[in-house]
């Protein structure tokens, strides 16, 4: 997360370029990475073959029959399936495929949708293997296409595919390239990681923070997250801070209480004594005037230093990040951008520092600009090049700051295509109201409200959540590891501001927290309870 930096050390391409590139990487063949023997295939699963009433061949429709068409603007090929109408509508375009053998199907579709419908989904029933499920349309705008996945398990030989509208005069949802084929399980959703960031927790909790349950009971707030399907738990780790939060002692004493609620760990290293992100990557004082070596050695006995604590009282983590939204570095100037020999050299000390001290832990390289396709290409080939050592690619999106969901996941699409790495988002958000509830002036205002396009509601919050979740689980191969909530605890009071070195700071976040101004729980922690499916160990 950056707060009030400049963006221009990141290395950015043109919206054009970005464009292209999601368009190209998007524009592939659905289901490409699924596993085993093909189901029998769908019919029409392009819509290209159609009735002269536009209704779709091989395809049943019920309810607003009229609001069901087909009509040009496909994907690939000519047509797409829409469902639309000037009045308010329901309509299901439903396909039963027969001829399944027992085992695990995966359905895949390209979707745009305008999002604000009251249901919007593609769904798969009938099956044999359990209830059945359902993955909710994104709000996409016309201009993006993106791909959804959805695992089931199949027993009875058959399954109905569906698509789902129930909306509003002049809501719309696009469908096209839909497949439904033998896989692995990897797929689609669960994901393995629904997370938060709760680096700021303690220092809440010391100023007076209290949390309530949807219900209005007080609890403890990492007990709200895990009974909410919270699995991971990131901690960001500053060097020295003024305040004594996130210092090394901070952050053992959070990992405790993490993994006691069952959660697993990840470590978020800046590097710094206070925020590190792609506008401002400062040396720890301690650190200052240290020459490239001791610099270099500093970072591993640091690094070292902590995730071996970590591992000594039994709370080892997962996922360890090397660097905070590096996309321009760290440790300025020595790990500029435009010194890669320098970044990589302190990289690798911090990646080497996590595998010496905890060989089961998993190195991740982290950057801002979730959909800067361009930017990221530019900055892991520099990785792969000189060497540096990670294991899962991790970016921050933030719809309203990055793009639309469509570059974001066309990037991911591509980065764990190029690199042989999972994806992760390690940091999102949205808020949830436009209102103030301390002196400091909110981040997110109405302005970031329109560029994201969701409501400034709990509703809206909670759908661009769910959103982002759906779309990460849609990488193929399983790559797509799942989604982290950037603090979602971080309520608005005094004292707790977001300066450590000065308290009379305060929160531009609070609107953007998983709790409201009471401090009680709000709908969109539940999208982590849909999203992990209870499995507190991943399903990977």
């Amino acid at each position: 997360m950056h707060i009030r930096g400049p963006l221009s050390t990141t290395i950015a391409r043109s919206a054009a370029v970005a464009l292209a590139t999601a368009i190209a990487i998007v524009g592939g063949t659905p289901g490409a990475s699924t596993a085993g023997r093909p189901a029998p295939e769908l019919v029409n699963a392009g819509f290209e073959d159609i009735t002269d009433l536009a209704a779709p061949v091989g395809w049943t429709e019920t309810g607003d029959r009229d609001a069901s068409y087909v009509e040009p603007g496909g994907r690939t090929g000519d047509q797409r399936l829409s469902h639309w109408a000037d009045t308010g509508y329901r309509v299901q375009t439903r396909q039963q495929v027969t001829g399944l053998a027992r085992g695990t199907y995966t359905l895949r579709a390209a979707v745009r949708s305008s999002g604000g419908q009251r249901a919007a989904y593609l769904g798969v029933s009938g099956c044999g293997g359990g209830p059945a499920q359902r993955v909710d349309l994104p709000r996409t705008g016309d201009e993006w296409w993106v791909e959804l996945a959805l695992t089931v398990r199949v027993t009875a030989g058959r399954c109905t595919v569906s698509v789902v509208s129930d909306a509003a005069a002049g809501q719309w949802a696009n469908v096209d390239d839909v497949t439904f084929t033998r896989s692995d399980g990897s797929e689609g959703l669960p994901v393995a990681i629904g997370g938060a960031d709760v680096s700021h927790l303690t220092k809440n909790e010391a100023h007076g923070a209290v949390y309530r349950d949807a219900r209005g009971h007080p609890r403890d707030a990492l007990r709200i997250l895990a009974d909410n399907g919270v699995n991971y738990a990131r901690l960001k780790v500053w060097v020295d801070p003024a305040d004594g939060f996130s210092d090394k002692a901070d952050v053992l004493a959070k990992a405790k209480r993490v993994t006691a609620q069952g959660m697993k760990l990840m470590i978020d290293f800046h590097y710094s004594d206070t925020w590190a992100d792609p506008g401002k990557q400062y040396k720890p004082a301690a650190w200052a005037e240290l020459g490239f070596d001791l610099l270099r050695q500093a970072v591993y006995d640091h690094t070292y230093e902590v995730v071996s604590a970590l591992r000594r009282q039994g709370t080892p983590p997962e996922l360890v990040q090397v660097g905070n939204e590096v996309n321009g570095g760290m440790l300025w100037p020595d790990g500029r951008w435009d010194d890669w020999p320098g970044l990589a050299q302190l990289l690798t000390a911090g990646s080497t520092a996590v595998t010496d001290a905890s060989p089961r832990s998993k190195v991740v390289l982290h950057l801002a600009e979730g959909g800067n396709n361009g930017g990221h290409r530019w900055w892991f080939d520099n990785a792969v090049a000189y060497g540096v050592p990670f294991d899962v690619i991790a970016v921050s999106h933030y719809t309203y700051w990055h793009g639309p969901l469509g570059y974001l996941q066309a990037n991911l699409f591509d980065l764990t295509a190029r690199y042989g790495r999972p994806v992760l988002v390690a940091e999102t958000a949205y808020g949830f109201t436009l209102d103030e509830q301390d002196h400091e002036t909110n981040i997110f205002t109405a302005t970031l409200a329109a560029e994201g396009g969701y409501p400034a509601t709990p509703q809206g919050q909670a759908d661009a959540l769910r959103d982002i979740v759906n779309v990460v689980a849609a990488v193929p191969g399983g790559q797509g590891l799942g989604v982290i909530y950037w603090e979602p605890t971080w309520t608005a009071v005094d004292g707790a501001g977001w300066d450590p070195a000065d308290p009379t700071s305060g929160d531009g976040w609070e609107n953007q927290a998983l709790f409201d101004y009471s401090g009680t729980a709000l709908p969109g922690l539940r999208v982590f309870a849909d999203a992990v499916a209870g499995d507190k160990g991943g399903k990977r």
